[in-house]
């Protein structure tokens, strides 16, 4: 870890990349418009096979802070997150997915929002876009407070709304499964830091694509699933008492 500034600590913000030739500029345009300057964006590439890796090469001639990591073998958005966490130098970790968008506030009132209130682990509101009509679908309020209890049953947590504090969590490893590892890894998180802290502004958007996970319900319950029995180690009965209320949420959503 680099030495620290101690009134603009140094982010790493860690961004999995994978086939995302025609967005990820937007997304890396919105950490360079930034207020907050002290970040490094360390952007793992997953094999692409378009021409990902050179949008980010362009970038990278015109803005040290951007790292780009190549990996040798497609493994998944979790072992790409791991690798970024792994060189990452900052005090605090941030995830940005690649095809999401920050506010240009989000660094700087969420670090005041840790430093000011000596919070290990927070999260933000952020907004749901339809990428094909630009229109704004929901907005997804994080928790004042939320811990393992609740976020076991529902998640509010957006994961390109988080920032984790090192100097007192030390470098989270993520669970290496291809879908919910974020989620994984907030329970992980709750198991270690009692609370994840919500500040209530929309910061971060996420663009809800035609392949996302969260347009398949059956996958979305079919992966919780995995993720109550084999990593949180649930039984069988518990596991399908909670995610009933899973279930329940999607229906109202749908409706």
């Amino acid at each position: 870890m680099e030495k620290e500034n101690l009134e603009q600590p140094l982010v790493s913000i860690v961004t999995p990349l994978y086939n995302c030739e025609t967005i990820i500029s937007a997304t890396i345009d919105s950490v360079i418009d930034q207020t907050y300057p002290n970040w490094e964006l360390i952007i793992v590439d997953d094999v692409s096979t378009d021409n990902s890796v050179e949008v980010v090469e362009e970038y990278i001639k015109k803005d040290n802070r951007i790292k780009l990591i190549k990996l040798p073998v497609n493994g998944g958005a979790a072992i790409a997150r791991n690798k970024g966490v792994e060189n990452a130098k900052g005090r605090f970790i941030a995830f940005l997915d690649s095809d999401d968008l920050w506010k240009e506030t989000k660094l700087e009132k969420q670090i005041n929002f840790m430093l000011t209130n000596d919070y290990a682990f927070t999260c933000t509101n952020y907004e749901q876009l339809d990428d094909k009509t630009n229109k704004i679908l929901r907005i997804i309020k994080a928790r004042e407070k939320a811990d393992y209890r609740l976020v076991i049953r529902y998640n509010p947590i957006g994961n390109s709304t988080v920032i984790y504090d090192c100097k007192k969590l030390g470098k989270v490893h993520i669970p290496e499964v291809r879908k919910r590892n974020d989620y994984a890894l907030w329970l992980k998180m709750l198991r270690m830091e009692k609370y994840v802290y919500g500040l209530n502004e929309v910061l971060a958007t996420y663009r809800i694509q035609k392949k996302s996970l969260s347009r398949n319900k059956v996958n979305l319950i079919k992966h919780q699933w995995h993720v109550y029995r084999k990593l949180e180690k649930l039984s069988f009965f518990k596991s399908l008492y909670i995610l009933s209320f899973v279930i329940m949420t999607k229906i109202l959503r749908i409706k």
